[in-house]
């Protein structure tokens, strides 16, 4: 997580704004167009909009998250999208679907998406030492030079790096000294891994000879339409951008980035990353077979959580019985409807959550601007989609009883 000041707000502001999100009010009204058809659910249940509306504004209000957006797919293409509450509480700003909201980890998966093109076209090799794409040894570049010592630096691939099994931390600032170090050999086990997208980025940025910010735009952004996206901060967001907020409330700085990351730099807004997931999911920009060894599960993942102590604690039964696995750049699962692919994106002041159910052509995306938000996901997936195989525990994620409010 990043580490953030908070700005405070007077008293009565912050009471009313907090009178808002306990109470309901004008927070959970959704701000665009009222969508006709009805949802149909992975458990056969039909769902009309105003069902949507009135589940989706109910969490929201009770988990106190100021602004969500919400998007659901069947038949692997966008049935409805809406986005509820503030980008911009104190001035009463709606969030909109054409809102800049930081991705956070989302980055990954449209990095993913990039570099599996380049490995359709016979540019990039999964299995090939990344090393060996570079004009010099991985410890001469600066930001690798704690590596120098430890020649397990030769052996991590583009595989190993979307599957988060180099080895690497996910963050070196985490260490209490700050030093980039291996946790383990690369291909040994999974542990999620920052560090390990990032050596890839500078390995793909050698080899094609382009940043990511012009790969990304060339690649994906500009195909898919997606015109209010990028790895670093545009003029453009501007007009129309969401702060973040802390479990408290309080808004958080925003941080407009300039330094493209494919961990974790992405601005992008809810139309434009459903745009994205509708993309992957009907299978454009990628060869069939490409997309399902994108899909697929790699490794598996044996571990109750994601990230903390729990990160390397072997998991009970129920991570055996869905499969929880990782592909290139996705999670994987599998459930009563299929195998599922899915991506989250975290920080402070954000919380985002995508999943998709291949054979069932359906999948929902969540993108809130509030470290709250998160404590509704499970209860969005329930009721809204009918899932209810996603590992809540590994996630993190508050269980939410899957009965309508």
């Amino acid at each position: 997580m990043a580490d953030y000041a908070c700005i405070s707000l007077p008293g009565r502001v912050l009471a009313a704004l907090l009178g808002l999100l306990i109470g309901g009010g004008q927070l959970g009204q959704p701000a665009t167009a009222q969508p006709t058809r009805s949802f149909h659910t992975l458990d056969g249940r039909t769902l009309p909009p105003a069902y949507l509306d009135r589940t989706i504004r109910h969490l929201m209000d009770s988990a106190r998250v100021p602004g969500l957006a919400v998007a659901l797919f069947e038949h692997n293409r966008l049935q409805y999208l809406r986005t509820f509450g503030y980008r911009n509480v104190a001035a009463q700003e709606p969030l909109t679907p054409q809102t800049s909201m930081y991705a956070a980890s989302f980055s990954k998966a449209v990095f993913a998406y990039l570099v599996m093109q380049l490995v359709e076209e016979g540019k990039l090799n999964l299995d090939r030492p990344l090393a060996q794409y570079l004009p010099k040894p991985i410890p001469d570049y600066p930001q690798y030079q704690d590596l120098a010592g430890d020649a397990r630096w030769q052996q991590i691939t583009a595989r190993q790096s979307l599957t988060h099994t180099t080895g690497l931390p996910n963050w070196r600032w985490i260490a209490p000294d700050k030093k980039l170090r291996f946790k383990f050999n690369p291909g040994q086990q999974y542990w999620y891994s920052g560090e390990g997208l990032q050596l890839l980025q500078l390995a793909v940025e050698q080899l094609t000879g382009q940043s990511l910010v012009q790969l990304s735009e060339a690649r994906v952004f500009r195909p898919l339409s997606m015109t209010q996206t990028s790895y670093v901060w545009q003029p453009k967001f501007e007009q129309n951008y969401a702060l973040g907020y802390d479990e408290q409330g309080q808004p958080l700085p925003k941080r407009r980035r300039t330094t493209a990351g494919a961990a974790g730099s992405l601005e992008t807004t809810p139309a434009d990353y459903a745009r994205f997931l509708a993309a992957v999911m009907q299978g454009r920009g990628l060869r069939p077979a490409t997309k399902q060894e994108m899909i697929r599960r790699q490794v598996r993942i044996p571990y109750r959580g994601q990230f903390g102590p729990l990160a390397t604690v072997a998991a009970a039964d129920s991570n055996r019985t869905i499969q929880l696995g990782y592909g290139l750049g996705w999670g994987t699962f599998e459930s009563p409807y299929g195998p599922a692919y899915f991506k989250e994106g975290h920080d402070d002041g954000w919380e985002n959550h995508s999943v998709v159910f291949s054979r069932a052509g359906k999948a929902i995306l969540l993108m809130g601007n509030s470290s709250n938000a998160d404590a509704t996901f499970m209860a969005l997936l329930a009721r809204l989609l009918g899932d209810r195989t996603t590992p809540a525990q590994w996630e993190n994620y508050a269980e939410y009883p899957p009965t309508a409010p």
